[in-house]
């Protein structure tokens, strides 16, 4: 009974081998490994797109900070004049702040120009790997279709069994589907060594905040300093001058 039963798998997988076989159409194989590969380096592309998006929307930002600081330092210096030490030393407590985003944003900016680097590279190897699977894949649908029509040919003037068939298919098959396999973890492989957008942000623990928030009104405090040294100056000499 065990032997009749081992017969019978042997000869229902030798007919589902063969049922595989002439479903499966090596070429279609591959040109779906291809466009998958594509898939995979538009996936990669539109990751560099969007790191040179957010960047360029930090330098943006990077630009109003810029252009404020000016217009805090006018605004302290304005409110000095006018003897509202009080409006002075807000605006300069502003500008401090503007100072410390702006490093902030000076940071991140850098985090994503290496990224960007790191993707663009990424990316040419994906190319040039692709096209050397695509320029393979096309030998390979060749030699196979040469090699299918010399079994039918040979199969035909020989009369050579399936049995032999099914051994030639099944090296060519397991050939392609290894070759396959072999595309996509290159693939995966670039698209891990391209690593993720790391979470912006500037990783401070409370001591550094604290630090920080000291260093900045020790900066107010030697801002107002001089811009009162540099008003003071200023109307002394308006004095001397009328």
């Amino acid at each position: 009974m065990a032997g009749l039963l081992s017969r019978t798998m042997t000869v229902l997988r030798a007919k589902f081998s063969r049922l595989l076989t002439r479903a499966e159409d090596p070429s279609e194989q591959l040109d779906y490994s291809y466009e998958q590969q594509l898939q995979l380096l538009q996936d990669v592309k539109r990751g560099v797109a969007d790191v040179v998006t957010a960047k360029k929307r930090l330098q943006l930002q990077t630009t109003k900070l810029e252009a404020d600081l000016v217009k805090l330092e006018e605004q302290a210096r304005q409110a000095l004049a006018g003897g509202r030490e009080d409006l002075a030393r807000q605006a300069l407590e502003r500008k401090s702040a503007a100072q410390q985003q702006l490093r902030s944003l000076d940071e991140q900016v850098a985090q994503l120009e290496v990224q960007q680097e790191n993707l663009i590279a990424n990316e040419r190897q994906l190319t040039g790997r692709i096209e050397a699977f695509r320029s393979q894949k096309e030998v390979i649908k060749a030699q196979y279709s040469a090699a299918e029509a010399q079994v039918r040919i040979g199969e035909a003037a020989t009369g050579i069994g399936r049995q032999m068939e099914d051994t030639g298919l099944a090296i060519q098959r397991a050939r392609d589907k290894t070759e396959e396999m072999q595309a996509r973890a290159a693939a995966v492989d670039e698209l891990i060594a391209s690593g993720t957008l790391e979470e912006l942000g500037s990783g401070q623990t409370q001591l550094d905040r604290e630090l920080a928030q000291m260093s900045s009104q020790q900066q107010v405090e030697a801002d107002l300093e001089r811009l009162k040294t540099e008003v003071g100056a200023g109307q002394e000499k308006r004095e001397l001058e009328s």
